[in-house]
């Protein structure tokens, strides 16, 4: 298992996307929602959501059906 990188979003999108995966039972990760969330800048910093490299093109087409 290797993570890789899904795509970058803001915070609340990052969770949203988490969500979907989740019912489609693919595992997910979201890295750096906690950055800089002390001084206000959270929103401008992209929160990135990571899958297994396995689940990585279901994930995308997952997002694409989505869109």
């Amino acid at each position: 298992m290797a993570l890789v990188e899904l795509g970058r979003f803001d915070r609340q999108e990052a969770f949203i996307v988490q969500g979907r995966l989740e019912d489609e039972e693919i595992p997910s990760f979201v890295f750096d929602a906690g950055a800089s969330i002390a001084d206000g800048s959270y929103l401008l910093i992209p929160v990135r959501v990571m899958v297994d490299d396995e689940d990585l093109e279901r994930a995308r087409a997952i997002l694409r059906a989505a869109a």
